[in-house]
């Protein structure tokens, strides 16, 4: 640069000039590049306004909750898929039906086979399935008064327990323990604990 502030010949030379026609084509190119960028000639109006108002899916603290609800439902489902299995090894009659259902299809597929070659046509299944399912009744009722005899064994228990645990948690007017029935229960299993010991001597 020279002491006036103009631009030395060197820099015209070597240099580009900034208002030339190289500037304005590189202008030119950047703005195309971003129009490229930007999907043509940019966005228009409606456009803008709408991806402005456009609700997006994408909510972190959302996905977060979902994520926690379908884990807990999971959770949930093998909790209850446990319940339900303990509850059928518990069972007695669902034990005993496996066994039963094996039994009856062996037995029909001999009455088949026997029927096919022939032999033993007076038997036929009418009467097989009949016999079966009288079989089948009476071992639903044996079932059912199996359970009947544990229900009400379950509850004598329970109205024992909580009987006792009334009388165990009596109080007298000052607030004290009344002793009666305590005293009463000590005997009762020391009694108890007598006989277990007598009837293991004897033997």
């Amino acid at each position: 640069m020279k002491k006036g502030g103009g631009v030395s010949e060197d820099a015209k030379k070597g240099g580009k000039k900034f208002n030339g026609p190289d500037s304005i084509k590189s202008k030119k190119k950047m703005v195309k590049k971003n129009m490229q960028r930007l999907g043509g000639a940019g966005l228009s109006l409606e456009a803008f306004a709408n991806a402005k108002t456009r609700n997006d899916n994408y909510n972190p603290a959302l996905i977060k909750k979902q994520r926690e609800f379908y884990k807990n439902a999971k959770y949930v489902q093998k909790f209850k898929r446990s319940l339900k299995q303990q509850e059928q090894q518990n069972d007695p009659s669902t034990i005993s039906r496996p066994l039963e259902d094996e039994n009856e299809t062996e037995e029909v597929r001999n009455a088949e086979q026997k029927n096919k070659n022939g032999k033993k046509k007076s038997q036929s299944l009418e009467e097989l399935y009949k016999k079966k399912h009288e079989e089948q009744e009476k071992a639903r009722l044996e079932r059912e008064a199996i359970i009947q005899a544990a229900k009400e064994k379950r509850e004598k228990t329970d109205a024992k327990r909580k009987s006792l645990k009334e009388k165990m948690y009596k109080k007298t007017r000052s607030g004290q323990p009344v002793m009666k029935y305590r005293i009463e229960h000590m005997l009762e299993t020391i009694e108890k604990l007598n006989k277990a010991k007598e009837a293991t001597s004897s033997t």
